[in-house]
């Protein structure tokens, strides 16, 4: 009979005892919730709609989507990804790119070409790892996002419009996004 253990719990074997990182095996568990009334106006190519704010040094264990069916046909698509939050910063890899407020910083991290809008969804889908390894689940927001280091800011995780709808309708989107802080 063999014994694994994973990257935590290795760490805590070790002589001498390693230290765990933040929020891997500590940490406080916290929910973002929000609702927008989509209007028709909303979901055009492109429109980004932002439904949560998390720490950029958090680590996301979950993005639910709950919606109802913005599209009486079968064209709407959306992406779900990070965009910056209200406060501007500057990367500090070679390239040192600077993000403004509210700019896209990958608008498909978490989830890609989504047909979810298309009808009603009130199980809600998980898009954690619809695009990202089950091994990310220790990665912090800006990990995520393809940043080199913490910007030390909030992030944003947003819809993107990919494809508009082809008989678009208003109605509820709600995302619910459970992440860990230390």
């Amino acid at each position: 009979m063999a014994t694994a253990k994973g990257i935590e719990i290795t760490k805590l074997d070790a002589t001498p005892r390693g230290l765990m990182e933040a929020g891997s095996g500590t940490g406080k568990l916290r929910v973002f919730m929000d609702t927008i009334a989509a209007e028709t106006t909303d979901i055009d190519d492109d429109d980004v709609i932002m439904l949560a704010e998390v720490p950029s040094n958090s680590k996301i264990i979950s993005i639910k989507l709950y919606n109802d069916d913005l599209d009486g046909g079968s064209g709407l698509v959306t992406d779900i990804g990070l965009y910056n939050g209200g406060t501007k910063f500057t990367d500090t890899d070679g390239s040192a790119t600077a993000y403004a407020a509210e700019q896209v910083i990958d608008r498909d991290c978490y989830g890609t070409l989504s047909t979810d809008l298309r009808a009603a969804v009130t199980a809600g889908t998980e898009f954690r790892f619809e695009t990202m390894n089950i091994n990310t689940i220790a990665n912090f927001v800006w990990e995520d996002a393809g940043l080199t280091s913490d910007p030390g800011v909030p992030l944003r995780v947003a819809l993107t419009i990919e494809t508009v709808a082809s008989s678009a309708a208003a109605g509820d989107i709600t995302m619910v996004v459970q992440y860990v802080v230390n």
